[in-house]
């Protein structure tokens, strides 16, 4: 798939065609579409006959890019090419982590584009809260930093670059004008996430129609089958009021 600028990176995607609104899952910071919630969407979209994409982000996964080059600023404009040229209508915005932070500015920027957002463990403004300050000096002085991630063997790349643009589109410091509706699904025992910043993110968004899941054994992944439940549920929730 290629993007409306020259720049940016083609995107590899995988699309489920069915009745919509289409669901559109938007994965954390360095996953891809391979993980185990947006499979399992996935089937369960093919099996209710329902519009699903699932993609990667510049940089990610399968498709065209560096993963050092991205900024968020980037990856936003990837979920707008993805919903320019996959998807008919407004959709139903499934973001992870930092795929909430991505689901939360196109809803606030594009309204017209999106029904309804879910977010799981959503994390807008991680680049304030997510680092420590001898961090934050490290990325600004060296350009990159390097964490150990629980997830893989590998260990997780952040930069200069990405930092400040994630710094130039933060969200939290006053309301969110966003008035669609939103569910949020978040865990107890999240150790990235803390989950009073998800329950602080509902009091901000705008909307009338804002509910928290919260799951007291809850990790940050939440990818067990009665996560993957509650993540359904939610999204069916907000499909009817539609």
């Amino acid at each position: 798939m290629t993007t409306p600028k020259a720049e940016r990176p083609r995107l590899a995607f995988k699309r489920t065609k069915g009745t919509g609104p289409t669901v559109v899952f938007l994965p954390g910071y360095a996953s891809d579409m391979t993980g185990s919630k947006a499979l399992a969407l996935e089937a369960w979209a093919v099996a209710q006959g329902r519009g699903f994409v699932r993609f990667d982000y510049g940089g990610c996964g399968k498709s065209e890019g560096a993963f050092a080059d991205q900024t968020l600023a980037d990856w936003r404009d990837d979920v707008l090419t993805v919903l320019d040229q996959l998807v008919t209508g407004p959709a139903i915005l499934v973001g992870s982590s930092l795929g909430g932070w991505l689901m939360l500015l196109v809803a606030r920027d594009h309204p017209a584009k999106v029904a309804a957002l879910v977010g799981v463990a959503p994390a807008p403004d991680f680049t304030d809260w997510g680092f420590t300050t001898e961090e934050k000096l490290a990325l600004l002085s060296d350009g990159r930093m390097e964490r150990p991630s629980p997830y893989g063997p590998e260990p997780t790349l952040y930069t200069r670059a990405f930092w400040q643009s994630g710094e130039a589109n933060r969200l939290m410091s006053g309301g969110i004008a966003v008035d669609c509706p939103v569910r949020f699904v978040q865990g107890m025992k999240d150790a990235d996430v803390p989950y009073n910043r998800t329950v602080r993110l509902a009091e901000l968004v705008r909307s009338a129609d804002v509910q928290v899941h919260l799951i007291k054994d809850g990790d940050h992944r939440l990818s067990r089958d009665s996560d993957i439940a509650l993540l359904i549920q939610a999204i069916e929730d907000v499909t009817p009021a539609l």
